[in-house]
């Protein structure tokens, strides 16, 4: 299983707690480790332990760097793609008028189902559960098309339905690819945490070797990078968390569906 799957069914809160622990738990050891060092004959210099401690810390700030603008890029991705799903939708259901009765009101209440769905989804969060009841819809409305396009005279007004109809079903796609594959590959989670635990520990070891850990400033530290994770995680999963992707897009254009055969 993908790790990002399993991120997303750990609350927010759980996975700020446990990665507090883990640097907390890394920098112990690390001081643990370097006192027991420091009383050996042959333990590092201190100089050359601190000079691996910096090396390693701008490691885990590239990492973390490189890591949030993944996240950003799929959050700034995932609220793009509604707004253009919002879109295509609005203008798949303007052009319905382009087509005969009683096409146009069953594609119009098909595509308020559509909207209530998504809406429904957003409310929950149940967004894999309502994936194959709007491909249904996708399928009723191309229905409705192809019989409609055998009614109308002009093949030119048949053809601005589908079109926007095809742009709608494509941005679907975009927005179910965005949300499932857009996301930041397991490896570089495990990497990050990794990283961080070293860095911790490497951090912890100079500590010990200087006998200078405070453990104010050790819980800083520990705060300061957790904080920084919990973002870039929720981040990575606009549907949930402080960050979300609004539904007022959504919202907005099923109030201009109101009227029932409209």
């Amino acid at each position: 299983m993908q790790l990002y799957g399993s991120l997303d069914h750990i609350p927010l809160p759980a996975i700020f707690a446990a990665t507090v622990a883990l640097i907390a738990l890394s920098l112990e050891c690390g001081f643990r480790a370097g006192r027991w060092r420091i009383r050996r004959p042959d333990h590092e210099q201190e100089v050359t332990v601190r000079t691996e401690v910096v090396v390693m810390l701008g490691l885990v700030a590239f990492i973390l760097a490189f890591t949030f603008w993944i996240a950003a890029s799929h959050f700034d991705a995932a609220r793009q793609a509604l707004l253009n799903d919002a879109n295509a939708i609005k203008t798949t259901y303007l052009r319905a008028d382009l087509l005969p009765e009683p096409h146009r009101v069953e594609i119009r209440n098909l595509l308020r189902e559509y909207i209530d769905i998504r809406l429904e989804s957003m409310r929950t969060g149940q967004y894999d559960q309502a994936i194959p009841q709007l491909e249904e819809i996708h399928r009723r409305l191309w229905s409705q098309a192809v019989a409609a396009s055998e009614k109308v005279s002009s093949s030119f007004l048949a053809g601005h339905f589908t079109q926007s109809l095809n742009e709608m079903i494509s941005l679907h796609t975009r927005r179910v690819v965005v949300r499932l594959e857009f996301r930041i590959p397991k490896d570089i989670w495990v990497t990050l945490y990794v990283i961080v635990t070293i860095a911790a520990m490497s951090v912890g070891c100079h500590a010990g070797l200087t006998g200078a850990l405070r453990p104010l400033v050790a819980m800083a530290w520990a705060l300061i990078f957790s904080i920084v994770i919990l973002l870039i995680v929720d981040l990575d999963n606009p549907q949930r968390g402080a960050l979300k992707v609004g539904r007022q897009a959504m919202e907005a254009l099923r109030r201009t569906m109101n009227e029932p055969n409209r």
